[in-house]
């Protein structure tokens, strides 16, 4: 794969700038209204994930009572890793699916995230050398040749993009004729009685707890929760990665549907739709 920007331990040094250390990256007030639609959401998350970089692994655990690596199994399973591929893992965070793709096997594992803070996190929790590396990057402008990956996938990071549908045809052009695209995001459970009682968890208790634990002043776990019940539902995700030209289009339900995972097939005539 060629990359233009790459990250690694000689590219790592980073002074946060002001938003991330001091302004709240979302007030009260901005999550009033839909946060997708600010215009300025791309900085807010940056900032908000630098802020909770440190703590984000330990919250994931706690808050998700340890689904959340079950979770990016289902992921690695449904991308059907075959040991020649190359897995290009968009919005890595902390490299724990990058890791899981690794670990099933793939051939070259590459983790891509614009927030520094989180390929530190990352960096640090690697182990062995060669098949995995980790690079600054932008989904929505992926540093990375026509027809370069076998597999794209991104984890709880669609719905933080700015523009998602820019960026699922960032990952139609990457992906070689017959690419897995795959998509782990969070949803709404349909029964009432679940979706009940994981909308008042996700909106009462874990912003509260989850704030507490990362001693966090940036709004993350306040932008969190709103993020999710303000996101696209299956349907429209579904309809959103086939108009940008994937084929196959299927999801799995996790965990009585507080998860789920979404598969897309680039096809064979791997001609890039217009978008």
């Amino acid at each position: 794969c060629n990359f233009t920007r790459p990250f690694g331990p000689k590219t790592i040094s980073h002074t946060p700038s002001p938003s991330h250390t001091q302004t709240p990256a979302w007030s009260d007030d901005d999550l009033t209204r839909d946060p997708h639609a600010a215009a300025d959401k791309a900085r807010r998350v940056e900032a908000m994930f630098a802020a909770i970089a440190r703590s984000y692994d330990l919250n994931n655990r706690l808050h998700s009572m340890w689904r959340d690596q079950a979770w990016r199994r289902a992921a690695v399973r449904m991308a059907k890793v075959q040991r020649s591929d190359v897995v290009l893992d968009i919005a890595c965070g902390t490299g724990d699916l990058a890791m899981a793709f690794r670990k099933a096997g793939a051939a070259q594992v590459i983790g891509l995230d614009f927030t520094v803070p989180m390929l530190r996190v990352a960096q640090r929790k690697r182990t062995g050398a060669g098949s995995l590396a980790y690079h600054a990057g932008d989904a929505m402008r992926l540093p990375i040749a026509d027809a370069s990956a076998d597999v794209v996938s991104i984890a709880f990071g669609i719905r933080n993009v700015a523009r998602p549908q820019a960026a699922l045809h960032e990952f139609y052009r990457v992906l070689r004729p017959g690419g897995r695209l795959i998509v782990l995001e969070f949803s709404q459970p349909t029964n009432p009685l679940i979706r009940g009682f994981d909308r008042f968890y996700r909106e009462q208790v874990m912003p509260r707890t989850a704030t507490l634990i990362a001693r966090d002043k940036s709004g993350a776990y306040k932008y969190l929760p709103k993020s999710v019940s303000t996101f696209l539902s299956r349907e429209q995700m579904t309809s959103n990665i086939a108009s940008a030209g994937f084929n196959e289009v299927s999801h799995k339900v996790l965990t009585f549907g507080i998860a789920v995972c979404y598969r897309g097939i680039k096809s064979a005539a791997c001609i890039s739709p217009k978008g």
